[in-house]
């Protein structure tokens, strides 16, 4: 329910980076840097889309002026084996400690963005771990109670709503309030749990899987003061 990779988009190719997650599965990888970046974007997509997906608003990212990475899940594009919570940590784990120690990023200029079901892996990440930014687009409070409202312990997935109350970085919660896959309760209820510093963009029109191009000009804008306060944070 929580996982839903569709058949591949896109094929192996000489700029899909192969990272090892857990002990022995490759997940792929993309990565678009950007010389005159002040920070990247470590990009974690939504359900039912992949890398090849993606690619445009990786691209436009890019051109807003950040270095970009971005990663499939495993089961997702051409990674391996299969997606479970448990998993999705090691995938992230993956590309931060990519980030980190391969291409030597200083965390404190890592942005995290996690987008629906990527708001899990995002949450969970900077909670643990040191960035510079945390920004959730169209994520849930917890993977079940998108369908049910009210917690299934101990079978309830991604606890963000608990997790986002443990993340000391400045905060970014984008959500739609026409969404009809992951209600805007879901994102008003994170944002109201998060820790200051924090901002959010609610946008009247868009659903869950058009609210990047519906406030393409406002979500630029967001980003530019999201890493204004970031700036002011370090």
């Amino acid at each position: 329910m929580i996982f839903l990779p569709r058949p591949s988009s896109y094929q192996d190719n000489p700029k899909i980076i192969k990272l090892k997650s857990g002990e022995n599965t490759n997940i792929s990888a993309t990565y678009l840097l950007n010389n005159q970046a002040n920070y990247t974007i470590l990009y974690v997509h939504g359900n039912s889309e992949d890398l090849g997906d993606i690619k445009e608003i990786l691209e436009k990212l890019h051109a807003w002026g950040f270095s970009v990475f971005a990663y499939d899940y495993r089961g997702y594009g051409t990674s391996q084996e299969k997606a479970t919570e448990n998993h999705a940590y090691e995938d992230i784990n993956s590309a931060y400690n990519y980030l980190t120690q391969n291409l030597k990023i200083p965390p404190e200029r890592i942005i995290v963005l996690g987008r629906s079901v990527g708001g899990g892996s995002a949450v969970n990440l900077a909670m643990r771990k040191p960035i510079a930014g945390l920004l959730i687009e169209s994520s849930f409070i917890s993977a079940f109670q998108v369908i049910v409202p009210f917690r299934i312990l101990p079978f309830d997935k991604f606890p963000n709503l608990d997790n986002i109350k443990k993340v000391k970085c400045p905060i970014l919660v984008i959500h739609g309030k026409a969404d009809d896959v992951i209600p805007f309760a879901h994102g008003e209820k994170l944002f109201n749990a998060a820790i200051s510093p924090k901002l959010y963009l609610w946008v009247e029109e868009a659903n869950h899987n058009d609210l990047f191009w519906v406030a393409e000009k406002k979500y630029q804008k967001a980003l530019q003061e999201f890493t204004t306060l970031v700036k002011t944070n370090q």
